[in-house]
């Protein structure tokens, strides 16, 4: 007998694809632990890095190791870069960020390149920059889960479920979060949390994280005591949660800004050297801003920074993580946002306790940078949920913690919609916006319904970089096939004139 539960009809999501699920997950939680073995040879290669951990490293190191590593690692990104590009020339593809690739490529992602990517992106991260390391094994979860929907010519729409799972596997195994990896993949790749697709997301993340236990240690991230609730802690709760939405609007724009001015040609060589050899000088008389930011966090996380550091790192950590990015570096974002959420906390919390004592400096820095990251990432649930399995202490503050969420959320959505993903997708959903007969190849089914005419011809369907892919067909929208696959991550791109439709 069929549920009378709308939400739990598959739409396709079959046992083929389960299994499909299962082996992305695997394969995701092989390459992170790879990856994260490359990351600890380069760490100790570079900083010499042991037990105390690459912060206590960098610190120990001489102001000019920390200038010769950071150009060098400039090198490697400029040599790296060139070598990408030329790969891309060479075979095809695209080298668009991983939301381009999953909304308005199918979820179609060179796979030798993207895994080349991820090897020169842990480098890069390991040598100093400030960026996440998570990036590189997100990518070769998707890149793994693009590979197995195109081997078995699933529709679009599988391919971008599974590149999506692929990437949430990737996080799930690398920081030990299985349920965020998954929630990430659904409300923040994929933009939906349709039950259907629940399972098998936590299927794979949950894989993944077993498969990485093999490589990596069983651990939080970030270690933290445990607090009590206090009034204070939720008065600054209240305070808080705005004022962190408004951060990061800026910082949302900030990465927008970086990412839309990248170089190209000769300064594109260029660019990653002298940007990162200044960074290196920065790192002279301030050694935090480099690396990703994991112990800068946890740090403030425990209140073990005084507010002159944390003033200069509210501001140097995120311009470090923009400028690197706006060099062409690659590496994530999710670690160095949540670095910019414990300082940017830690400092209101220096003024919050002559307001009203009590809160606590550790508890305030955890607040806060859990509503920044939820408002910088427009996912508020996932967000909650991986910062509770990277703390494993985050229960205690539950309450505080929503109601900053809660009100960074409704901020953040006014000044700045868009994510820290999403603000890398710019000309095609700009150029679809202004103009009324166009509509983004990246417009989920929902939106497609909408704009389809009375009669006629369908809209014009514009690809990322505004170049016109076809026209809609009214009639494939209307009637889908099975072959369509899962509407919930289907796209106007899926639903091209069959005649016109290009790649």
């Amino acid at each position: 007998m069929r549920s009378p539960q709308p939400n739990l009809d598959d739409g396709d999501v079959g046992w083929i694809f389960w299994g499909l699920a299962l082996a992305t997950g695997g394969a995701a939680g092989l390459a992170a632990g790879l990856l994260m073995q490359w990351l600890r040879l380069v760490q100790a290669l570079a900083w010499g890095e042991g037990a105390a951990g690459f912060a206590a490293a960098v610190e120990a190191a001489s102001p000019h190791r920390r200038l010769a590593v950071l150009a060098g690692a400039g090198l490697l990104v400029s040599l790296g870069g060139l070598a990408l590009r030329r790969a891309s020339r060479a075979g095809g593809g695209h080298g668009a960020e991983l939301s381009a690739a999953i909304w308005f490529h199918g979820g179609r992602l060179p796979f030798v390149r993207t895994l080349a990517q991820g090897v020169l992106s842990v480098a890069v991260v390991g040598l100093g920059a400030s960026l996440g390391r998570e990036a590189a094994p997100k990518q070769a979860g998707a890149a793994f889960g693009s590979l197995f929907a195109r081997r078995l010519r699933l529709s679009r729409s599988h391919a971008r479920i599974l590149a999506a799972f692929g990437a949430g596997a990737g996080i799930a195994a690398v920081y030990e979060v299985p349920l965020g990896g998954a929630l990430f993949a659904l409300e923040v790749l994929l933009g939906s949390l349709a039950l259907p697709l629940v399972a098998p997301a936590l299927l794979a993340s949950g894989l993944a994280t077993a498969v990485a236990w093999l490589l990596l240690p069983d651990r939080a991230i970030y270690t933290v005591p445990g607090e009590a609730v206090t009034a204070s802690l939720f008065g600054f709760a209240v305070l808080a949660g705005p004022l962190a939405g408004v951060a990061a609007a800026a910082y949302v724009r900030l990465i927008a800004s970086a990412d839309a001015h990248r170089p190209s040609g000769l300064s594109a060589a260029l660019a990653p050297v002298l940007v990162l050899a200044l960074l290196g000088a920065a790192a002279t008389l301030l050694p935090q801003v480099l690396g990703n930011g994991k112990d800068v966090a946890e740090r403030a996380f425990t209140g073990g920074i005084a507010w002159p550091l944390l003033a200069l790192l509210v501001v140097g950590k995120p311009l470090a993580t923009a400028a690197c990015l706006g060099c062409g570096a690659p590496g994530g974002l999710f670690t160095p946002t949540v670095a910019f959420g414990a300082v940017f906390g830690g400092l209101l919390a220096v003024g919050w306790d002559l307001v009203w004592p009590g809160a606590g400096a550790g508890p305030c820095a955890l607040v806060a940078a859990t509503a920044l990251l939820a408002a910088a990432t427009q996912g508020p649930v996932s967000s909650v949920v991986l910062m509770l399995e990277l703390t494993r202490r985050l229960d205690s503050l539950m309450v505080p913690v929503l109601v900053a969420v809660a009100g960074a959320m409704l901020v953040a959505r006014v000044l700045e919609p868009r994510s820290l993903y999403a603000c890398r997708i710019r000309e095609g959903r700009a150029a679809a916006d202004a103009d009324p007969a166009a509509l983004s190849a990246a417009a989920p089914y929902a939106e497609v319904l909408r704009a389809l005419p009375a009669g006629g011809p369908g809209p014009r369907v514009l690809d990322e970089t505004g170049a016109c892919l076809g026209t809609l067909d009214p009639a494939r929208v209307r009637a889908p096939a099975r072959a369509d696959g899962p509407l919930v991550a289907a796209t106007a791109g899926d639903f091209l004139d069959a005649e016109e439709r290009r790649g």
